[in-house]
């Protein structure tokens, strides 16, 4: 299941480096026309999302539409409309939906991005604060802790309310919010402020204040995380790392940081094969701050995990039986691809339409592999699984947790996750350009719910054991939620010992 993609793109470029001031090279567009892009986009959506009405009333979206409409009395760029309509799809409180923000560097622009600015350090949001965990070059030697409290004299704080009006989760989610916002903090902050090659923060550390010169690398960096492979298979990827705990192999450690389809399946096939000749007993997964990913991923690691048949999602339901086919098929292509396209253009049209059907209840579905009994995978594990969660783990990783939880197959262990309990809208997209501030607002036409009993809650997955991660536990480099899973199997190994 596509998810956060469609903006994480711009977070791994906001990994290496903040962006460069925007030289705004759009026309300031005209109030009417920016009321008909409001109007279009409206009417995409209502045409097509299959849930746009799940968290709100219709009354209540209709009053800001119009609202909105009524504030825009002035020509405005892309950029500054965006800050406007966004918090109107944001209320809508659909994780998935969000307008792609404006995309205006030049190619000097592109040139300098990866020298970084702000990203030299690693961050955490905890209520309006936004506090540096980790000084990646040991700059001015800030502390782990230190808290930024403005920018270039502008009280942080405000920019974070601000912020937190651009980024929904599904529904009523408190968890997901700091986590995304700590990603895109400084993408949206060089929207409004531009691409900078300097700028003044304040600091606060231990009751001290200190102001410092953060200034733009002088060298291109090029981020390259690299997995600890320590007593670790050699199958690992910077997706997907596996290693066992401890000297007897009776724990099993599998981290996902996106669930990307690429690789996944000889990755799981050796990995588990492995753990069945090792006669594991434990298996801990790790998709804390998994923003989610493929469907099809999910579904063949949960044939590694389940002990009988099973159906991992309910079928799919679509808005009406003709929005597959509106999923922009000839969408950026060039002219020898869109010709290649047009010849098999009739054979998307043909599958689009055989994947899709009426269902008793005379709405429209989509066909999925996932929504189909798949069997347990010959090697599939039979031991106790633990699962660690948090509000970073989104869509496809919420998707999972639910039906592990549903299943009674795993312990859950942390924090809410981000993503919904009962599913979202995502699948494939519908990417509509709004006409006139040409702003790109991607429409998920799928809804994908876990094949579990519905909770309503409108709230993410609550983990069986709760157990958040505090500020000081980043800065000491604690792990307090694998450490409780660690310490119970402990106690369960020393119980059966007896």
């Amino acid at each position: 299941m596509k998810n956060y993609s469609l903006l994480l793109s711009t977070i791994v470029l906001a990994s290496c480096s903040s962006l460069r001031k925007n030289q705004q090279k759009a026309d300031y567009i005209p109030p009417e026309k920016l009321k008909q892009d409001v109007d279009f986009a409206y009417y995409k959506l209502k045409k097509m999302h299959p849930r746009l009405y799940q968290y709100i009333s219709k009354q209540d979206l209709d009053y800001k539409i119009d609202s909105l409409k009524q504030t825009i009395n002035q020509s405005l760029t892309p950029t500054q409309f965006y800050f406007k309509l966004q918090p109107v799809i944001t209320s809508i409180r659909q994780g998935h939906l969000s307008l792609q923000s404006p995309n205006l560097l030049s190619k000097e622009d592109l040139s300098r991005i990866k020298k970084r600015l702000f990203m030299r350090f690693r961050y955490r949001i905890q209520d309006n604060h936004l506090y540096i965990v980790q000084n990646r070059d040991s700059l001015y030697h800030i502390k782990p802790g230190t808290e930024v409290i403005s920018i270039n004299d502008v009280p942080v704080s405000l920019y974070i309310e601000k912020y937190k009006k651009l980024i929904s989760s599904d529904g009523f989610n408190t968890t997901f919010q700091p986590y995304y916002l700590k990603d895109m903090f400084f993408h949206f902050y060089t929207l409004e402020n531009g691409l900078l090659d300097s700028a003044k923060i304040e600091t606060l550390y231990d009751h001290k204040k200190q102001t410092y010169i953060v200034e733009r690398e002088k060298e291109q960096v090029v981020c390259v995380e690299k997995p600890d492979n320590s007593h670790s298979s050699d199958n690992n990827s910077y997706n997907r790392n596996f290693k066992f705990l401890g000297e007897n192999n009776s724990v099993a450690y599998l981290k996902i940081k996106k669930f990307s389809h690429s690789t996944s399946d000889p990755f799981y096939k050796k990995t588990f094969a492995e753990i069945k000749d090792a006669k594991t007993s434990y298996l801990i997964i790790d998709i804390r701050n998994n923003y989610g990913g493929s469907l099809e991923e999910i579904n063949d690691l949960y044939s590694y995990l389940a002990t009988q048949p099973f159906i991992l999602i309910k079928p799919s339901e679509l808005n009406s039986s003709m929005t597959p086919l509106q999923t922009n098929y000839f969408k950026r292509t060039s002219a020898l691809e869109y010709a290649i396209k047009g010849m098999t253009y009739p054979t998307y049209i043909f599958l689009k339409a055989l994947n899709t059907y009426k269902g008793k209840d005379g709405k429209s579905y989509y066909k999925i592999k996932a929504d189909h009994v798949t069997k347990p995978n010959k090697n599939a594990f039979h031991g106790k699984i633990f699962v660690l969660v948090n509000g970073g783990s989104f869509s496809s990783s919420s998707i999972l947790s639910s039906k592990l939880k549903y299943d009674r197959r795993a312990t859950l262990v942390g924090e809410e996750t981000g993503g919904a309990n009962d599913g979202s809208v995502a699948g494939f997209y519908s990417y509509q350009v709004l006409p006139n501030s040409r702003l790109n607002l991607p429409i998920g036409l799928l809804l994908v719910n876990p094949n579990i009993a519905l909770s309503y809650s409108q709230k993410g997955v609550i983990p069986n054991i709760i157990i958040p991660e505090t500020l000081q536990d980043i800065i000491d480099k604690k792990d307090p939620q694998l450490d409780w899973v660690k310490n119970e199997i402990a106690k369960e190994q020393e119980h059966v010992s007896k």
